[in-house]
């Protein structure tokens, strides 16, 4: 063990020495970019050198200035603007000025990059589904948060939401731990089973994203059973020496929303820095039919800084985040005749053996109305902190390339949950993780790219100062390794590979027994036990997978494109599918897992088509989805079919492990006329069912045959024109009008009530921006929204708020916890 990690050592210090050595003075080139049917300049263009930080925007007269690396062999400048066909221009060593035309795009099929395969490539030569989604795309979207706004621009993405502030990925009707979430290449591993909080991220730095719908697990092992959303923070591109920055800011009336955020980055032809930081609190929202929903609001701080290197072969980048997330903990609990929210001033049974009183629920006082729009979080809430310390390095080595990365992730969770202490956390985990992984770009033979590489992660949870506790202690080692290929010829591009997973589990065992003095139950240690209870028996489990995934491209002509993909998906159970015992405070249920679940197994087809024409972009995907041993949780009941109930005022739920299968559709369609180009006309749809194969639920409907979660058909439909107010280097304004229609959920769970039906529902949604443009690339963009302009009462399917109701009947006849109402948003932004 001390060899190969003494190996591995110098292996990586020759990497960096290799880099370092390779440094060379940087060279100026300049030049104009324009429109290449009417000769005029274009500003705001985007010329980048892929595989490097080199980059500039063309300024309003079209000019740019862009310094290289003296090394220029091999080099390629990208040219992009919305509305162009991209251009790439070979840079000689020579040239110093370049004059660089572009042609209007005439909705070919979009020449878009991904990076979420072995290698940078062109969504219409990737056999797997992939969705990229700019920046421009994810600022002009208003949303409550960003993972929302990138589902408004990825069918087949949903969110489960708990609020406005929290929300949890789903593709293709499963989530949670089938999603894997990756931030700028590492994993978000921060007990991401739970319900009640979302990505760890700050949504003001978010430069762009990428959602891969379908078995990802070949590239990144267990976990992506469902697909991967890639989340990339903006980085410092321009080297010229000078501080760049941008400020935004926002604010949404409905909860009262205040955002601020400050990014400062420099950049010279080798070093460059960045340093962000924002500010986010909101109080409760409100909705039609509840008024403002207590204990909804939140404050959040986050803060990151970066750090790079850049050589002529390659680059270093050093990364730290910080993420600090105080949010409310509602919980229905409501006067039963006037359904005015009420809160906890006492003790649930059993939580402490030495308060005389303790809380019935349904006797609460009512929250006084300086509370409920207050922007004070309440004592009862939950604090999330996360930590990232990560490092990623890339080097051209001869004509292959090698990039490795290594990352360390702290997540401390605290759920507060006593209203007689409000400073004693009932949850308090603290899971640290250390993410690694290496890939080997090999140089291409006879059309043949072929790509290898291993990743895992080694994991630790302990459960620290608390007086619940749903999992135990663990530690967990998780390695794979993997064969990649890629080959194109003619219209061909095939790709494929396999790769073998192996994960232990470690769990401890663990008592605990009431505190003398506080009355509070504590984890005692193992020398201590006697007369505690046993919480957690100690585990020892191993779980491994083999996984491949192979598919084809066929480009019929440039406007055509067919594809499809077979893939073979794996993850383990996770801890607490396999030993929860305990109450999560947050989502108000008691977990009870089971120590022998097998690992999920999915073998997914998926056909798609992608067709583009000087009016119409269509592209349409369907997909079928075979799991073996799915895991998922209905409630516990006795013999007669009665919940039963652990801890008062909580539900109990134990998962469960069957055969299951999901299938549906995803499809866009894009109407842009050639000869009106300001008006677009965008439209996509999603379905998706999923089925329990248990034979005890065959023919049994919303009686067990249905999974849960499942996302209501959608379509999202919008107009959007653009138009200049002038001439010459006008203002440009663009208007849009959305129409979001979800359909009624009949197929649900309903087994011992653990879903409900949800109807059908329309939002519409109006936005305005526009784009000033002053001295050189500097640029203030101001947006305007109006989120369910006619305030509608609805419950999302995916809303776990739905679900917060104590009685069996409303004297209003709505029950639950309604979605946010109308919503007015508005955001500055100025790059400078």
């Amino acid at each position: 063990m001390v060899l190969k990690c003494r190996t591995k050592m110098r292996f990586t210090f020759f990497l960096l020495s290799t880099v370092s050595s390779t440094l060379l003075y940087g060279q100026k080139i300049t030049g104009y970019v324009k429109d290449a049917v009417s000769r005029q300049p274009l500003a705001s263009c985007s010329l980048v050198v892929p595989n490097a930080r080199s980059s500039a925007v063309s300024g309003l007269d079209g000019s740019f200035t862009l310094v290289l690396h003296a090394k220029t062999e091999h080099a390629v400048l990208l040219v992009t603007s919305v509305g162009y066909v991209s251009d790439t221009v070979r840079i000689s060593g020579t040239a110093s000025f370049y004059e660089i035309n572009l042609q209007p795009m005439q909705n070919r099929l979009e020449e878009v990059v991904v990076t979420g395969v072995s290698k940078a490539t062109l969504v219409a030569e990737n056999p797997v589904a992939v969705i990229a989604i700019s920046h421009k795309a994810i600022e002009q979207t208003i949303e409550e948060n960003t993972i929302d706004a990138i589902a408004k621009n990825a069918p087949g993405l949903q969110t489960v939401k708990t609020g406005p502030n929290v929300s949890k990925p789903f593709i293709n009707g499963m989530g949670y731990n089938r999603v894997l979430t990756l931030y700028d290449g590492l994993r978000v591993e921060t007990q991401q089973w739970g319900d009640e909080h979302g990505v760890p991220m700050d949504d003001y730095i978010v430069g762009r994203a990428e959602v891969i719908e379908g078995p990802a697990s070949l590239m990144y092992g267990s976990d992506a059973i469902a697909g991967v959303l890639s989340i990339f923070p903006e980085t410092p591109q321009k080297t010229d020496k000078r501080l760049h920055g941008k400020f935004l800011s926002e604010y949404q009336d409905n909860n009262g929303l205040i955002g601020n955020n400050l990014s400062l980055m420099y950049g010279g032809p080798h070093w460059s820095y960045a340093l962000r930081g924002s500010r986010r609190i909101a109080r409760n929202y409100t909705d039609p039919v509840d008024g403002r929903v207590y204990n909804t609001g939140f404050s959040m701080v986050n803060a990151s800084a970066f750090a790079g290197y850049q050589a002529a072969k390659g680059y270093f980048h050093l990364n730290l985040t910080f993420y600090d997330n105080r949010q409310g903990i509602p919980d229905g609990s409501r006067d039963s005749l006037t359904r005015r929210f009420t809160y906890q001033i006492y003790e649930s049974p059993g939580e402490n053996i030495l308060q005389p009183q303790v809380d019935t629920i349904k006797k609460r006082p009512l929250v006084p109305a300086g509370i409920l729009n207050s922007y004070r979080i309440s004592p009862l809430s939950q604090r999330i902190q996360d930590y990232r310390l990560y490092a990623d390095h890339f080097y051209q080595l001869n004509k292959g390339d090698i990039k490795t990365s290594l990352g360390f992730e702290q997540n401390a969770r605290r759920e507060y949950n006593h209203p007689t202490d409000a400073q004693q956390a009932g949850e308090y985990i603290e899971l640290n993780t250390l993410d690694y992984a290496v890939r080997y770009n090999a140089p291409a033979f006879s059309g043949i790219e072929p790509s290898i590489g291993i990743g895992g992660m080694y994991q630790s949870n302990l459960n620290k100062n608390a007086t619940d506790f749903p999992i135990p202690d663990y530690r967990l080692f998780d390695f794979g390794s993997y064969l990649y290929a890629k080959w194109k010829k003619g219209k061909w591009t095939i790709a494929g590979g396999l790769r073998y997973d192996h994960r232990d589990e470690n769990g401890r065992e663990m008592y605990t027994r009431p505190d003398a003095s506080t009355g509070f139950y504590r984890q005692v240690p193992l020398s201590d036990s006697a007369g505690g209870h046993r919480q957690f028996a100690p585990f020892r489990l191993n779980f491994q997978g083999v996984t491949g995934s192979t598919g084809f491209t066929y480009r019929l002509n440039d406007r055509v494109s067919f594809k499809a993909n077979i893939a073979r998906g794996y993850r383990a159970p996770n801890i607490t599918e396999i030993a929860s015992n305990g109450l999560d405070p947050g989502a108000h249920i008691y977990y009870i897992g089971n120590l022998n679940f097998r690992p999920e197994f999915s073998l997914q087809e998926d056909i798609g088509v992608l067709a583009s024409y000087p009016t119409i972009t269509f592209n349409a995907g369907i997909f079928y989805n075979y799991i073996r041993n799915y895991i998922y949780e209905d409630q516990k009941t006795d013999q007669t079919g009665n919940p039963i109930v652990i801890i008062p005022g909580n539900k109990t739920f134990q998962y469960q492990q069957t055969n299951a299968v999901l299938y549906g559709l995803n499809a866009v369609l894009n109407v842009h006329p050639a000869t009106w180009k300001a008006f677009h006309w965008d439209n996509s749809f999603s379905l998706v069912y999923g089925y329990n194969l248990s034979p005890a639920y065959k023919g049994k409907g919303n009686e067990g045959a249905y999974l849960p979660f499942l996302p209501p058909p959608r379509l999202l439909s919008s107009v959007h024109y653009e138009f200049h107010a002038g001439r010459g280097h006008a203002l440009p304004v663009n208007l849009k009008v959305e129409s979001d229609y979800n359909a009624a959920q009949n197929h649900y769970l309903g087994l011992y009530g653990t879903e409900t039906p949800t109807a059908a529902y329309v939002l519409l949604n109006v936005m305005a921006g526009t784009e000033i443009a002053y001295s050189g690339s500097n640029v203030i963009q101001l947006q305007f929204a109006v989120n369910n302009l006619l305030d509608a009462s609805y419950q999302s399917h995916l809303s776990r708020l739905q679900y917060l109701e104590y009685y069996t009947s409303s004297p209003n006849g709505h029950r639950g916890i309604y979605n946010m109402g109308r919503n007015i948003c508005a955001k500055v932004i100025w790059r400078f």
